[in-house]
């Protein structure tokens, strides 16, 4: 009995921060973040008009390693076009981000929240778990949502068609 109450507990606390999150066609949250590199601070509002592929990780992440060459990758691809990836590290120690970052040769921009309760964090997209992604439109909608590593598969089935104006 007490184990059924504790998975009843659990569904309904899924379901409640569900419900509490970010729709596609809604405004994506444009707060300020401090950069990784400690070098000011940035927003997905600084991109608008570029179609930005938010992806949030943490060093301790193992799927969130095993997709960011592919990130890497993508965000190489697209340097001449008006697509950005944007990274956001959360619920990391800043030292272990930076290595992450380094280690893996990542170019795109890089966020931190340190704190996991800023208006442009994880909690604020309504995330379930790390690694996460979100395509925000030119305009500033969500257009996407990918919980769990992107490969390239969804690349190219989702992403693309999106910015290509194939869908």
């Amino acid at each position: 009995m007490a184990a059924l109450a504790v998975i009843g507990l659990l569904a309904f606390g899924l379901i409640a921060k569900e419900s509490e999150s970010l729709a596609v066609g809604e405004p994506a949250p444009e707060a300020e973040l401090p950069r990784l590199d400690g070098e000011g601070s940035g927003s997905i509002a600084e991109y608008r008009g570029r179609w930005v592929l938010v992806n949030f990780w943490a060093s301790w992440c193992l799927p969130c390693r095993d997709e960011s060459p592919l990130l890497q990758r993508f965000h190489e691809r697209n340097r001449d076009r008006d697509v950005v990836v944007l990274g956001v590290d959360t619920q990391d120690l800043t030292e272990d981000a930076v290595q992450f970052v380094r280690e893996l040769g990542l170019t795109y921009p890089q966020l931190r929240d340190p704190d996991s309760d800023s208006p442009l964090s994880e909690e604020a997209f309504g995330a379930t778990g790390l690694p996460e992604s979100y395509l925000i439109d030119p305009r500033g909608e969500l257009a996407l949502i990918r919980r769990g590593p992107v490969d390239q598969e969804y690349i190219d089935r989702f992403v693309e068609p999106l910015i290509e104006g194939r869908s």
